[in-house]
């Protein structure tokens, strides 16, 4: 019997991709919420996942036959990776494939597109627009020239996003655990960690999250950055004290900030989150739903490569999956 591969969120989902994945197995596109998945999800062999659905117990218990998730993400948050090796299970994804990934560009732009944002109050100045006003003194915005900008994991988004910055004329400081990761640009300064936080105008971070990155920004780092700053992430919610940062936010600290993540996020529920709360009534923090790797371009691109990933895995001879954890790396 030829294995089915359950595509759990196929909106837009690549055309070449899908060829591929039929060559292989029983291929079915769907759009699933999470009761649907759990139905369907009894006759997967291969479960491939966007961010919509945290894979846990319940959804491996739901499926007897899985034998391999596959997510077009270097994040491996939603999955429960020590559950899933418990039982088996490969994990096949977009992590440690350093030559393809530096390929995509979509969460280093995005992250250049949540600074001008903040920066130049974007939302706003929009949607006093759309209410019918006109009026461009209330939206007075700063410049990026001359600013300096702490970039916080200098792997492949990190790269990207600083070399961006000083295209622009931002002085760029980085700082990374691994050693390896000089800067050989010029004009790019390695420093400490607290020796960034408190020169920066902005900090951008793009660190991988593991065990050993839990809350990586807290209270005493957030209390270091310089008063007035900003602070961006498309890395991933769980790095961050969203408490501390929130009270950054609202002692004035720090003059604002733009995520594309938030802690356990899920595709509902999310409007209870204290950020989200306090973002309804404050314009100096901008928050989108992890929308960083989310371009025709990149989705195209990733899906292709993984699915022939899928198929080498069942062809019984699958490429490592890479699921490890990593130092600073960046991540989608």
């Amino acid at each position: 019997m030829r294995p089915t591969i359950l595509v759990t969120e196929s909106l837009n989902f690549s055309d070449a991709a899908a060829e591929q994945l039929r060559s292989a197995g029983r291929t079915i596109l769907s759009d699933l919420d999470r009761p649907a998945l759990l139905l369907a999800a009894r006759d997967a062999d291969v479960l491939w996942v966007r961010l919509r659905h945290q894979i846990d117990r319940e959804v491996m218990d739901a499926a007897p036959r899985l034998r391999a998730i596959a997510t077009p993400t270097t994040g491996l948050n939603h999955i429960d990776l020590k559950e899933a090796s418990r039982r088996g299970i490969r994990v096949l994804s977009l992590r440690g494939e350093t030559a393809f990934l530096d390929q995509i560009h979509a969460t280093a732009e995005h992250t250049l597109a949540l600074i001008f944002g903040l920066l130049r109050n974007l939302p706003a100045a929009s949607h006093h627009v759309t209410e019918g006003g006109w009026n461009r003194d209330l939206f007075r915005g700063r410049e990026l020239y001359g600013k300096t900008a702490g970039i916080v994991g200098y792997g492949r988004v990190g790269r990207m996003v600083a070399g961006y910055l000083q295209a622009l004329g931002v002085e760029v400081l980085v700082t990374d655990s691994d050693p390896d990761r000089r800067p050989s640009d010029g004009g790019i300064e390695a420093v400490s960690l607290a020796e960034l936080l408190e020169r920066s105008d902005l900090v951008s971070l793009h660190v991988a999250f593991n065990e050993s990155t839990q809350g990586f920004l807290g209270q005493r780092e957030f209390a270091q950055m310089k008063p007035g700053s900003w602070f961006i992430n498309t890395s991933r919610g769980e790095l961050v004290d969203e408490g501390a940062l929130l009270q950054a936010l609202t002692s004035g600290h720090i003059a604002g900030a733009a995520v594309d993540v938030l802690r356990d996020e899920r595709s509902t529920g999310m409007s209870d989150n204290a950020l989200v709360v306090y973002a309804r009534s404050h314009e100096n923090l901008l928050i989108t739903p992890h929308i960083g790797g989310c371009t025709a371009e990149s989705m195209e691109k990733t899906e292709e490569f993984l699915a022939a990933k899928v198929v080498a895995f069942l062809q019984s001879h699958p490429e490592e999956a890479c699921v490890r954890a990593g130092k600073w790396e960046d991540v989608s």
